[in-house]
């Protein structure tokens, strides 16, 4: 039986990215399958606008790969700076946002979308 492999690296888009950054985050859905969502986001100085919060229903975990990026929590006066290395797990409906991003180099994320643990799909 033959197997599909699916390749890449998830910091060529990256760099193609910091030679020209763009208007907006390059998203791209590495893999869709039974609820379960992996992106690589790339960000080049993008913030969520002014009052806007992500409530999503799923569970998030998210790490930062490279650059440097500020989260946002709703109810939490102090917000959370990270480094490459760093991850954060955000509950369903934890309310958050993106304060903001490198515009130096590119953010470069990897965030695992799931259902949350009462199995609701999102």
């Amino acid at each position: 039986m033959k197997h599909a492999l699916a390749t890449g690296n998830l910091f060529e888009h990256a760099a193609r990215v910091s030679a020209s950054p763009a208007a907006d985050e390059q998203i791209d859905a590495l893999v869709e399958q039974s609820g379960v969502t992996i992106e690589r986001i790339v960000s080049t100085g993008q913030a969520s606008p002014p009052g806007f919060w992500y409530d999503s229903p799923r569970a998030e975990w998210v790490v930062l790969l490279s650059g440097a990026a500020t989260l946002e929590f709703e109810g939490q006066p102090t917000p959370h700076p990270m480094k490459p290395g760093d991850h954060v797990l955000i509950e369903a409906h934890c309310r958050h946002r993106v304060a903001w991003t490198s515009d130096t180099e590119p953010s470069v994320w990897l965030a695992v979308y799931y259902p949350d643990a009462d199995g609701a799909p999102g």
